[in-house]
Order: structure tokens, then sequence, then C-alpha cells
């Protein structure tokens, strides 16, 4: 029974491994990302079936809804506006980085401002998992606004 167990975890190490380094060999080609013409700068999930989707296509920059039935041309965006808006977007850690990497650059970028975000405010966040099932993010909001539920006031 134990030598079973054993001989399961290590073909599912295998098997992980295998996959993880196909996923690696692919990234390193670019496999799966189209010819690199078409990228989408950002998404952001409206409701259960509804996305606002940036994405950029050579040099024009398209802001574009879509639903299950259709997808709608909502606007076309500046890509200089764009990609300013990404830079001011990024940690301050990797915009001191690009700063100190590329010395082109006169002034530096101003610091942005702090805000206050209300604590039951939609956490927004980047990556693969961003406005799907396993985004870490959405299911902190979804405790917390549970959680803000379920307290007792007296």
């Amino acid at each position: 029974m134990t030598w079973m167990i054993i001989r399961l975890f290590l073909s599912l190490a295998l098997i992980g491994g295998v996959l993880w380094f196909a996923a690696k060999l692919a990234k390193k080609r670019g496999l799966g990302q189209g010819n690199g013409l078409i990228e989408v700068v950002a998404r952001h999930r409206m409701g259960r079936t509804s996305t606002l989707n940036v994405v950029r296509i050579a040099d024009m920059v398209l802001v574009v809804g879509a639903t299950e039935e259709q997808v709608t041309l909502l606007a076309e965006v500046d890509p200089e506006a764009v990609d300013a808006a990404i830079r001011d977007r990024r940690p301050a850690r990797l915009r001191a980085e690009e700063d100190t990497e590329d010395d082109a650059e006169d002034a530096p970028a101003p610091a942005p401002a702090p805000t206050l975000v209300h604590p039951r405010a939609a956490r927004s966040s980047e990556g693969v998992l961003a406005g799907s099932v396993l985004d870490r993010n959405g299911w902190g909001t979804l405790v917390d606004e549970l959680r803000e539920r379920t307290v007792r006031r007296s």
C-alpha cells in the first residue's frame, strides 16, 4: 500500500516536471502567444460575462468591450498615454530600476501621491490569473466583504 502511494507521488512529480519544462520551452520560443502583433495590455472584468480589454495591435491601442454574444470597439487610445499609465502603475522599486538603466531621461519620474483605499474597495491585480477564479485578490475581496457582513454590531 505504501509503495503504491510513493509511486503515485513520483508519477505526479514526473508529470508536473514535464509540464513545467514544456511550459518554459514554449514561453522561450514564443509559442501560444500568437505572432507578436496582438497584445492584451489590460483586462478588467465588469460582470460575470463581460470584460473590458485594452488591446495593442501593431501601433494602435484599442479599448474593446466583450460579452458572451459580441465584441464591441469602444475607443481608440493614444499608445504613448497607455505606455505612461503602465509605467506609473509599476511598483516604485521597478520604476527606480528602470530609471537607473535608462540614463537618457533627464527628469526623474514624480513619485505617485499616496492614496487612501477603503478597506472594502475592490483590489486590483495583474498577471496571468487576474480576473479568474484563481485570482487571490478576488477571493480576498470576497472574504473581506463576507467578514464585513458577519461582524456583530452592538
